[in-house]
């Protein structure tokens, strides 16, 4: 993904009104996205898919014979990064957060599908999800431990040694994919829900690597589906782990000086 393929994809009127229909409910077949562009052919609409799948703005996944569509806002996340937040962070942010504020009200199974492309090699991609040094830089300092067997414990635990999420190994396959449970501990509602599902598939593709969470099993719209899906939640972390991977640097979002703030309000 290029970020010239992002603007070039959002560049269409078209396509952005099939990025608005997701945004108002994700997890869409062809059949019902048609109905966003009444005035186009059925080809039509596959071919504006075809372009925002391959700008990375929206992500496939099959629920038996359909093929579901879902908004993917980590590549407008990384042009905040890159450009805009250096300016007005704030505002933009929020705006790029598209999977979460706006999240569909009715969707029946909701999840969280996210997928970037990162300059690595699938060992040292599998060294940034598993070691506790390495996510301590772009996982809002939490230090990840586990045996990464399936049964075993994992966590995600501050440098005062406060667990803040905690879960089980599902699925360990070195280098390809991860598979645990997810509950996050530090906020009362989110610690009386029952714990999530966090899927990492690692796919090389040359001399980059395709990245892929989906975060599902949520009990419907819970707090904690809503959270992660904010602005300081899995686009925020994945731009991270992108930006540490890529440049050896932790990822830097300046935050604006609280009067600026008031002069723009």
């Amino acid at each position: 993904m290029e970020l010239e393929d992002v603007f070039r994809a959002l560049a269409d009127p078209g396509r952005r009104t099939l990025l608005d229909a997701l945004r108002e409910r994700d997890g869409q077949a062809l059949g019902e996205l048609d109905e966003a562009l009444p005035g186009m052919t059925r080809f039509g609409v596959m071919k504006h898919l075809r372009i925002l799948e391959a700008a990375g703005l929206v992500v496939t996944r099959r629920d038996g014979r359909r093929k579901l569509h879902f908004l993917n806002p980590v590549p407008i996340q990384l042009i905040a990064d890159r450009w805009i937040s250096r300016y007005a962070q704030p505002w933009t942010t929020a705006m790029a957060d598209l999977k979460s504020a706006l999240e569909a009200p009715s969707m029946a199974s909701p999840r969280h599908v996210y997928e970037v492309y990162i300059r690595t090699t699938p060992e040292r991609l599998w060294q940034a999800l598993t070691d506790g040094d390495l996510t301590q830089r772009y996982y809002h300092d939490t230090r990840v431990a586990s045996g990464w067997q399936p049964g075993d414990p994992i966590t995600y635990t501050w440098t005062d040694g406060t667990v803040t999420i905690d879960g089980e190994i599902v699925e360990a396959d070195a280098s390809r994919r991860l598979v645990h449970t997810f509950h996050f501990t530090q906020d009362a509602e989110q610690a009386a829900e029952r714990p999530s599902r966090c899927t990492w598939e690692i796919v090389p593709m040359g001399e980059t690597c395709l990245l892929r969470l989906t975060h599902d099993n949520f009990d419907g719209e819970t707090s904690t589906y809503r959270s992660v899906g904010n602005v300081k939640g899995w686009s925020f972390i994945l731009s991270g782990l992108k930006t540490v991977l890529e440049t050896g640097e932790p990822l830097h979002i300046q935050e604006p000086a609280a009067e600026a703030v008031g002069r723009n309000a």
